[in-house]
């Protein structure tokens, strides 16, 4: 790889104060030693590879975040308040710090350009250029988080589709990578609604997610996943297609939509969860159901009716909150990922375990051959960044 003939035959002069033609054709031919070496995603997009943080805006906020935090009451303030703006300057800190070490890689690249002893085999320099391109890549991928609700916590609905037992088993399989996706992320999760199959698996589920970003990375998993796999519970082993619906909606907190008391249906019935001594023996869950739009709520996890009711109609106003501004604005899928409407015809994600291994998106295309690290370890970011990536670039071209 000799960067000095390649830079010369694109006419960049080699000086660390002029390095932006020099990054973007290095990045190009970076890209290019990617993909031959199967690299399947980047979320920068060659050839048109940029960082467009505003350094001193960010390193604004950090400095009003640290000044904030170091006020002596910080801390006495809502816990969960103070905890996101601990997260987000540690998040600023990170853009700045990565923006700094990009700079100061491909400055040493550059200086090493014009050197006369420049040896194409150089390790630091390729040492260089890798931590540039993975460093580059992060800094693109944290643009896709312009959303109005992105920097907002998310509620996951799982709902079984066709498949049986099978569908019932795969519904709580999802559910399981997203709690280790949560885990992995650092996010706390609460499952707020269970409903288990008589014979395995869960036909329905609600869980809150909390963490920085949360609904900006989830609303990417809204939609129909399909598996392919031999059946556990076919004594043949035969091949089984199951389906599930994963709903996204963001967290809007306590909003208030006006909603009536003669507009709801409220009914109790006995926990299926855990979460106290009393949980199974009363009729603590509760589910609301909001008769003009139809939409339903549920909350089991806590201890009282009445807490489960607090719950299960902050997240009953939020979903109707959701729907009105989507019905008011025509771009619905920036506000709502996707709907209930038990459409299980086209799935957004495919996982196959039989007769080979694969997970593919099938809106960015991303696949992986090892399923495991999706399904069972809950190493999402990749195949999440490509959708992200996706939907924005179909943003511009449809502008």
């Amino acid at each position: 790889m000799n960067l000095k003939i390649f830079a010369g035959s694109m006419n960049i002069k080699l000086e660390a104060s002029n390095l932006t033609p020099l990054f973007i054709g290095i990045m190009r031919l970076w890209q290019n030693r990617q993909s031959k070496n199967g690299s399947n995603l980047s979320a920068c997009n060659f050839p048109n590879c940029r960082t467009i943080f505003d350094p001193d805006k960010v390193k604004s906020k950090v400095e009003e975040l640290t000044a904030e935090m170091s006020a002596p009451d910080f801390w006495k303030q809502d816990h969960q308040v103070s905890a996101k703006k601990a997260e987000e300057l540690d998040l600023q800190t990170k853009i700045l710090t990565a923006e700094k070490d990009t700079e100061d890689a491909l400055a040493r690249v550059g200086l090493k350009l014009n050197e006369d002893n420049y040896s194409p085999n150089d390790k630091e320099m390729e040492a260089d250029l890798d931590s540039a391109m993975q460093k580059i890549s992060w800094l693109e991928s944290q643009t896709l988080f312009s959303g109005p609700y992105d920097e907002k916590d998310a509620y996951l609905f799982f709902h079984v589709g066709a498949g049986g037992v099978d569908a019932a088993d795969w519904n709580e399989m999802l559910l399981n990578m997203y709690l280790q996706y949560a885990k992995r992320k650092g996010w706390k999760t609460e499952i707020l609604h269970r409903t288990d199959n008589e014979e395995a698996g869960i036909k329905n589920a609600t869980v809150k997610i909390s963490g920085v970003r949360a609904y900006g990375y989830l609303k990417a998993e809204a939609g129909v996943h399909r598996l392919v796999r031999q059946s556990p519970f076919n004594a043949q082993n035969l091949r089984q297609t199951s389906f599930a619906l994963v709903e996204v909606l963001p967290d809007m907190g306590d909003v208030d939509v006006g909603i009536k008391e003669d507009d709801l249906k409220i009914e109790t019935f006995k926990s299926s969860g855990h979460g106290g001594q009393s949980v199974n023996t009363t009729d603590s869950a509760v589910r609301i159901i909001h008769i003009p739009t139809g939409l339903t709520a549920v909350s089991q996890n806590e201890r009282s009716q009445m807490q489960n009711r607090a719950t299960a109609m902050q997240v009953l106003k939020n979903k109707v909150y959701i729907q009105e501004q989507a019905e008011r604005d025509t771009a619905e899928r920036k506000m709502k990922a996707a709907t209930a409407s038990g459409d299980f015809g086209h799935q957004v994600r495919s996982y196959v375990i039989h007769p080979y291994q694969q997970v593919k998106d099938h809106r960015s295309d991303f696949t992986e051959p090892r399923t495991d690290k999706i399904m069972k370890d809950g190493d999402l970011d990749e195949i999440i960044l490509s959708v992200l990536v996706n939907q924005r670039d179909n943003d511009i071209d449809n502008k």
